[in-house]
């Protein structure tokens, strides 16, 4: 499922756009002022970002330019009540991608969000490449040299997780915050068994291995060929 991050502080607005994009078949979380939104940027993957300008703590100024140095191409959509073209400019030369002034038609931001995603190809390709696999999101499947591996939704979310930010750390709870939730009864020994099916399915892989790390939890490493 596509991931958008919407970063607002007025609470009853950002809930209304959570629930457009969810009644279009996106998933959407909240943060209510801009560091917090570039700390849930760093771990979890996100495919879009709709941010306000005015923020506490780091306006959408800050957080473009923050989110420009760790992905130069996650589309970013400012969606705020200042309609002033030196707001836009500043916008758009940090890195920003569309500009919406409040109130905001929420037909017209299902539409941008619609072409945003489609212009960064997210909702045509979904895979990922490392090497000679391929991980097809909407499959759930992973093409390797010797065919075709079909996994179970969570260990296929982890393994995507864990590649799409090769040598980064993530610790157990933040996997089963992400992919059990933070109110889920399952414990952290659940992950261990999901990484230990994932070593085993990919045991012959030439292109990455997933590396523990000892009281923390896992990173994928690509192998140097």
């Amino acid at each position: 499922m596509i991931k958008i991050l919407v970063a607002e502080d007025d609470i009853k607005l950002n809930k209304l756009v959570r629930t457009v994009l969810e009644s279009n078949g996106y998933k959407a979380d909240m943060a209510l002022d801009g560091r917090s939104a570039l700390d849930m940027f760093g771990e979890k993957h996100y495919d879009l970002i709709i941010s306000d300008i005015m923020m506490p703590v780091m306006d959408g100024y800050g957080l473009a330019e923050n989110v420009r140095k760790i992905s130069p191409t996650v589309p970013i959509l400012f969606m705020t009540a200042i309609d002033d073209f030196n707001a836009k400019k500043k916008g758009y030369s940090l890195g920003i991608d569309d500009y919406m002034v409040k109130p905001i038609d929420v037909e017209e931001l299902a539409l941008k969000t619609g072409a945003l995603l489609r212009r960064s190809q997210i909702v045509s390709e979904r895979k990922l490449v490392v090497g000679d696999t391929t991980l097809i999101y909407d499959s759930l499947t992973a093409q390797v040299p010797e065919g075709e591996i079909e996994l179970p939704q969570k260990e296929f979310y982890i393994l995507y997780k864990l590649l799409s930010f090769p040598s980064k750390i993530f610790t157990r709870s933040q996997l089963m915050e992400e992919f059990w939730g933070v109110d889920s009864d399952t414990v952290e020994r659940t992950v261990d068994v999901h990484i230990t099916r994932i070593r085993e399915k990919f045991k012959n892989s030439k292109d990455f291995e997933i590396v523990t790390i000892r009281g923390l939890g896992y990173k994928a490493v690509k192998k140097q060929k």
